[in-house]
């Protein structure tokens, strides 16, 4: 019997795929929980159409991806930092202070748990980062860490 998937289920398949299972299963588990509809001529044209707005939606989604990262590339991202005697900063600087200089310098409000410092930032100079925007989209990002 053929299903078409509606949540996520562990070991079957993701939402909106059209999956064969036992009829059993499908009458007994799938659809009574809501986890999938039967496969008809209608719920299949249905299934068509969420795959394209999902489709529609991801490309909308990659080209903002695409503008936010061609502003991020531009320039480096300058971050004030108070530094002792020998160069070296007071503490280290962090995801936050990243989210936030990028917040005020180019504009855009990005998490900062999708922010992840390559290397522990101890003393004024250039670093790397990396922006974890989902789905395989990821950010190389230089920022520069000055005294103030």
């Amino acid at each position: 019997m053929q299903v078409i998937l509606i949540k996520d289920v562990d070991n079957l398949g993701s939402a909106h795929e059209l999956v064969s299972v036992k009829p059993g299963y499908a009458r007994n588990f799938l659809i009574p929980e809501k986890f999938a509809v039967e496969a008809s001529s209608s719920n299949l044209k249905m299934l068509e159409e969420r795959r394209k707005q999902l489709q529609k939606r991801e490309e909308k989604l990659l080209a903002e991806i695409a503008k936010v990262t061609d502003v991020l590339k531009a320039a480096p991202v300058k971050i004030g930092a108070k530094l002792g005697v020998n160069g070296k900063i007071f503490g280290s600087v962090t995801s936050i202070q990243l989210a936030r200089a990028i917040r005020e310098q180019k504009g855009y409000e990005i998490d900062r748990r999708r922010i992840t410092i390559l290397e522990d930032v101890k003393e004024a100079g250039t670093y790397n980062a990396q922006i974890d925007f989902g789905k395989e989209n990821i950010l190389e990002l230089s920022f520069e860490v000055i005294g103030e």
